[in-house]
C-alpha cells in the first residue's frame, strides 16, 4: 500500500450541502477503488492563482489515503468528469 495525498479545489459558487455532497462523492470514489482514507483536511474559501471557468475563489480539500498504484489512476478518471471540481492534485507521499 501506497500513501497518497489528493488535492481538490471545488466550486465556491455552490451550497454548502453540495460541496459536501461532492466531497463524499470523491471519498466514497476513493473507497471504491480500494483505499483507506487516513485524513481530511478542509483548508477553506481561498482565491486562485489565475480564473477557472470564470471563477477567483475556491474551496481547497486535501485528502489523504492509502490505496494500490492503480487507485489514483481510476480515481482522477472519475474526477475529470464531476462538475463542481474545478481542479485537483493527486501525488504519491514519501514513505
Amino acid at each position: 500500500m501506497n500513501k497518497y495525498e489528493l488535492a481538490l479545489v471545488v466550486n465556491a459558487k455552490i451550497e454548502d450541502d453540495v460541496r459536501t455532497a461532492v466531497v463524499e462523492k470523491v471519498k466514497e470514489h476513493i473507497t471504491t477503488f480500494g483505499g483507506t482514507i487516513t485524513d481530511v483536511d478542509e483548508a477553506g474559501k481561498k482565491t486562485l492563482a489565475y480564473e477557472i471557468q470564470k471563477m477567483n475563489v475556491g474551496y481547497y480539500y486535501f485528502i489523504q489515503f492509502d490505496a494500490e498504484s492503480n487507485t489514483p489512476a481510476e480515481v482522477e478518471s472519475r474526477l475529470r468528469i464531476m462538475d463542481n471540481v474545478l481542479r485537483f492534485l493527486c501525488v504519491k507521499q514519501d514513505a
